[in-house]
């Protein structure tokens, strides 16, 4: 196995991780700047307050995005261990 095929694995892996983290991180984001709009307009300075909304919408992400993210996974898995005889024998 020569650095390369090491470099372009762990590429693929970092890429995959953004690729999959990134609706939930959208959503996160959209929620607490919501709430924080919400918090200026109305004077509320509670730092609890954006917990509960950031989870329900990271639950609800991760219900609609669940299953396309698992099949990324799994393919990425799948190609691993198809190629592992390759990366042994190198």
């Amino acid at each position: 196995m020569t650095v390369d095929i090491v470099i372009d694995i762990a590429r693929e892996a970092l890429w995959l991780i953004i690729k999959c983290s990134a609706p939930m991180l959208l959503v996160s984001l959209v929620i607490g700047l919501a709430v924080s709009i919400m918090q200026t307009v109305t004077s509320i300075q509670e730092q609890t307050l954006t917990f509960v909304p950031k989870m329900l919408g990271i639950f609800i992400t991760l219900m609609i995005a669940g299953g396309w993210i698992m099949n990324n996974i799994v393919d990425f898995v799948r190609e691993l261990f198809s190629m592992f005889g390759t990366y042994v024998s190198m």
